[in-house]
């Protein structure tokens, strides 16, 4: 398991960090298609917390993109050193989640994160921030819809419908499974939001999340339980 160093200047006040956001959200690629779906690898990235102790852990999880398969891991840990501030999390969690990817012993491919790209009120999300700050393609495929507004999609599986800011689609509520719950996605970085929402269903061919969320939020929590006893997470190879 990797330690992670918070990057010199990181925001340490709400000010700061909307003035980040500020800054960095006109750097936001959103005129790329982004790979195709079931091509390269694909990685998922997800977090975990221990409030007592203010630990914060992040997992990466590459698959491979046609078949699904895990190829490889790793995970990092850190002091949580930002406050709980909704529309402001990426500040608690992208460090760690940075250590995390850089600890890969390959290229992520497209990165898909449990949460929001576009679909933020300052339309600057974990995905976007992360996409931003990488270079690599990303997407925000989230549980909920924060708060924004949309209508019910269709029962079969692939009915989606615009997930709205007013007028504006910052995203869509997309059925992943008949019947159940849909997923809101949303462009973080590179790739567009047709392309965003045909990898999250290739991604989800059996349960209403994305094998990627579903691989790392397992290891995160795995690698949580690892802090409080000798030997961390393993890296495999690709």
């Amino acid at each position: 398991m990797t330690t992670v160093r918070i990057p010199a200047g990181w925001p340490a006040t709400e000010d700061q960090a909307r003035a980040v956001q500020d800054e960095l959200r006109g750097r936001v690629v959103l005129d790329e298609p982004g790979p195709p779906p079931g091509t390269g690898r694909v990685t998922g990235v997800d977090v975990a917390y221990d409030d007592a102790r203010d630990i914060v852990v992040a997992a990466a999880v590459v698959l491979d993109a046609a078949t699904l398969d895990v190829v490889a891991e790793s995970t990092a840990v850190g002091q949580v050193t930002f406050p709980y501030v909704p529309g402001l999390l990426a500040f608690r969690e992208i460090p760690a989640v940075l250590a995390a990817l850089d600890a890969l012993p390959c290229e992520p491919g497209l990165v898909v994160c449990d949460g929001y790209g576009l679909a933020h009120p300052r339309r600057f999300g974990l995905a976007s921030h992360l996409g931003v700050l990488t270079g690599l393609p990303t997407i925000g495929v989230a549980k909920n819809p924060f708060t924004f507004a949309y209508e019910e999609p269709a029962a079969p599986r692939g009915s989606s419908s615009p997930l709205l800011a007013g007028a504006e689609e910052v995203g869509r509520a997309l059925r992943t499974q008949p019947g159940i719950k849909p997923v809101f996605v949303s462009v973080g970085h590179r790739v567009t939001l047709d392309t965003a929402c045909a990898h999250t269903l290739r991604l989800a061919p059996r349960f209403r999340l994305p094998e990627t969320t579903r691989h790392a939020d397992a290891l995160c929590r795995r690698a949580l339980k690892a802090t409080t006893s000798p030997g961390t997470g393993s890296v495999d190879s690709c």
